[in-house]
């Protein structure tokens, strides 16, 4: 797996840039850029990696993430003769300290993007969105800024939201920082379910464990440990309601090793158990079923 810190430059004559981007050819890799990103997937399907969530993708899945934020898409299926593909919106991570959008229209729209420090799914009005991408993609001028406003316009009166990580985006000053926590986060993914030991990351990371720990908490504000136990917790939540395996199943799967553990830090984390979890999505989307 690849892993790098990604340099987007809008150019001095635009404040964002939104582009078509064809994924068929795009290595997997875990990335972050000072920039937001809007990204729609168009085409394709596959593993999707924010912060430490891991969750799949599939065409309409839209996502707005903050600034420094390491994020990943690895394409693991297309439709026959139909490349994977994207549209994707890179814009200043000060934009919303600019002048312009210190003004109380703009409030709702500063909010969206201060939660998207975590990484955000939208999960309804994803066609009228789509529709307004494609419209921005094309326009030029003023009435390209006009488009992006209409997008977050619609952005903003999404109801149905997921945060994706358990962790918000990292207040990391220097690139050289950026590329050892990308590298820290790309051993957790690999190693995640057989075990993740100090001494052995430590090592990968040519440090001491007692420095390495010390390197992990000042850059993130977590301990390394509490970072793998919301990874674990992460994987968990997916399997939970993507899939029919046992709570010991998942235990397992998620890198535990002991149930009586697993059920103690999921409760901690997500204020339930792991069944009681599963139980309350089921319900939710029952009931939206029958609102449909």
């Amino acid at each position: 797996m690849e892993i790098i810190f990604e340099k987007i430059s809008v150019p001095q004559e635009h404040s964002f840039i939104a582009r078509r981007m064809d994924l068929s050819d795009t290595k997997f890799k875990i990335h972050s850029h000072n920039n937001y990103e809007l990204n729609l997937i168009i085409s394709g399907s596959g593993r999707r990696i924010v912060g430490n969530n891991i969750s799949t993708f599939r065409p309409g899945d839209l996502v707005l993430l903050g600034p420094n934020l390491s994020h990943s898409w690895e394409i693991l299926d297309t439709e026959d003769g139909v490349p994977a593909s994207c549209i994707t919106t890179h814009f200043d991570e000060n934009i919303i300290s600019s002048t312009f959008f210190n003004i109380p229209e703009l409030q709702t729209v500063k909010e969206t993007l201060n939660q998207a420090q975590s990484g955000l799914l939208f999960k309804d009005n994803i066609e009228n969105i789509q529709s307004a991408l494609e419209l921005l993609v094309d326009s030029q001028g003023l009435e390209k800024y006009i488009q992006l406003l209409k997008v977050f316009n619609l952005l903003i009166n999404v109801k149905n939201k997921e945060s994706l990580s358990l962790e918000t985006s990292l207040n990391v000053k220097f690139e050289k920082d950026l590329k050892k926590l990308n590298k820290v986060y790309e051993y957790v993914f690999n190693n995640i379910i057989e075990g993740i030991d100090l001494n052995n990351i430590s090592s990968h990371m040519g440090m001491a464990p007692t420095s390495f720990c010390r390197f992990f908490k000042k850059k993130t504000d977590k301990p390394f440990m509490q970072y793998v136990k919301d990874v674990r917790i992460s994987i968990a939540t997916k399997m939970l309601v993507e899939t029919d395996k046992s709570i010991t199943e998942i235990c397992y799967d998620s890198g535990y090793n002991n149930l009586a553990n697993f059920n103690h830090y999921f409760k901690q984390t997500m204020g339930k158990t792991p069944s009681a979890y599963r139980k309350s999505f089921l319900k939710d989307m029952a009931e939206k079923d029958n609102e449909e």
